[in-house]
């Protein structure tokens, strides 16, 4: 099966995936400010289909876990995301807003099958020893698709309106039916093999991400470095409008994080062996702790070299934190662990920005200030987990 599925096919999947999820948040802000003519109703409308990811992360893990043919799952998963954003598009000044932001939070439960969800095949689709390789790879596909969703959103909204922009963001994530519904499936003897209810897995899986050291602390610190990328999202407008000429330019520097990520996971899937996840993910919460000081220097030039640092940062700790999990989680288990850690980071990235608003309108030195701190912070979690059990025999040996 390894041999008929090719890797090229898998990424061409994931890519226009993620490029759809990238560009549906800023499609629907655009589209809900458009027909409901409110700020508050737009973010709201992206707040709504992230927030719920949270919940809906474990359980979708927990199924893909337990079906025979996941792919399938996948694949029924992204029609559904897919209807859900054509179903809130329309809803849009004809149903009442509350109905259209509960619809919203429903598609949002099935937002990590995008990410984690896809991630997670991965061990079925390349042979262990290119796994490496494949890990580097599959985080640039969230480089390409942070750089090129974002893009598609707004010059879709400008030439055509930004309805079609949310439309457009639908059709990507259909593009890639085909490749999940044609993804591997487990061996003959896994198949059935589940005699266990949805809620002990749940809990079987939650004792796996919080038992297994290495594991846990790079779930921890992936998840408070997402919170520190929240905050500084949260500056990305008043760093524009200061330093940059106007709040719009604001996106430049986050397609400037997006390709410092992008290039350092390439140099990294070339030498997949080099150093050791582990090191990656907390030595990145570092260089990320390092951009954003260099952040709060003020001076434009500074400013983009502080967020191509930060990509520098995020791209890698992305790759190592997918080489952590499939090391570290059981092959029955590997769906949920990767959907969870997926929903933890959005719901990281979303509590970041949420924070990082306020403080950015009292101060914008101050918004930088306490990122920096929570970027140490990750770092600092890292090392407090003890990592004498990791490789353990006991610990080895829950692998099995």
């Amino acid at each position: 099966m390894k041999k008929r599925y090719s890797l090229r096919f898998y990424f061409a999947g994931a890519v226009a995936a993620r490029a759809g999820d990238e560009m549906s948040g800023p499609a629907l802000m655009l589209a809900g400010f458009a027909l409901a003519g409110s700020t508050v109703d737009a973010s709201s409308l992206l707040a709504g289909i992230t927030i719920s990811a949270a919940v809906g992360g474990p359980v979708l893990g927990a199924l893909l876990d337990r079906a025979g043919r996941p792919g399938r799952l996948l694949a029924g998963a992204l029609v559904l995301y897919a209807a859900g954003l054509g179903v809130i598009l329309v809803g849009l000044g004809r149903l009442p807003f509350a109905v259209t932001i509960l619809i919203a939070v429903v598609t949002g439960l099935l937002g990590p099958a995008l990410s984690g969800g896809w991630t997670a095949q991965l061990p079925r689709v390349v042979p262990a020893d290119h796994l490496p390789r494949a890990n580097a790879l599959d985080a640039m596909t969230f480089s390409v698709a942070s750089l090129a969703g974002p893009a598609l959103a707004g010059g879709v909204a400008e030439t055509l309106g930004a309805p079609p922009a949310v439309v457009v963001s639908a059709v990507l994530i259909a593009l890639a039916l085909p490749t999940a519904w044609m993804l591997p499936g487990r061996p003959g003897r896994a198949r059935g093999a589940q005699t266990t209810s949805v809620i002990s897995d749940l809990a079987a899986g939650i004792r796996v991400i919080v038992g297994r050291p290495a594991l846990a602390r790079a779930t921890l610190t992936s998840v408070v470095s997402c919170i520190a990328q929240g905050m500084l999202t949260a500056c990305i407008p008043l760093l524009g409008e200061r330093f940059l000429g106007g709040a719009g330019r604001g996106a430049v520097l986050l397609s400037c994080a997006a390709i410092s990520a992008l290039v350092a996971n390439a140099v990294l899937a070339r030498f997949p062996h080099s150093v050791a996840p582990d090191t990656i993910i907390w030595a990145s919460a570092l260089v990320q702790a390092a951009a954003l000081a260099l952040a709060a220097w003020g001076q434009p030039v500074v400013l983009i070299v502080a967020v191509l640092i930060a990509g520098i940062g995020e791209g890698p700790q992305l790759a190592a934190l997918f080489a952590v999990r499939h090391r570290e989680a059981p092959e029955h288990l590997r769906g949920q662990i990767f959907t969870t850690g997926a929903s933890l980071k959005i719901t990281g990235f979303a509590l970041g920005a949420a924070a990082g608003g306020p403080v950015v309108t009292w101060s914008l030195p101050g918004a930088l200030a306490l990122a920096v701190s929570v970027a140490i912070l990750a770092v600092l979690a890292f090392f407090a987990i003890p990592s004498a059990a990791v490789n353990s025999p006991e610990n080895r040996a829950m692998s099995s």
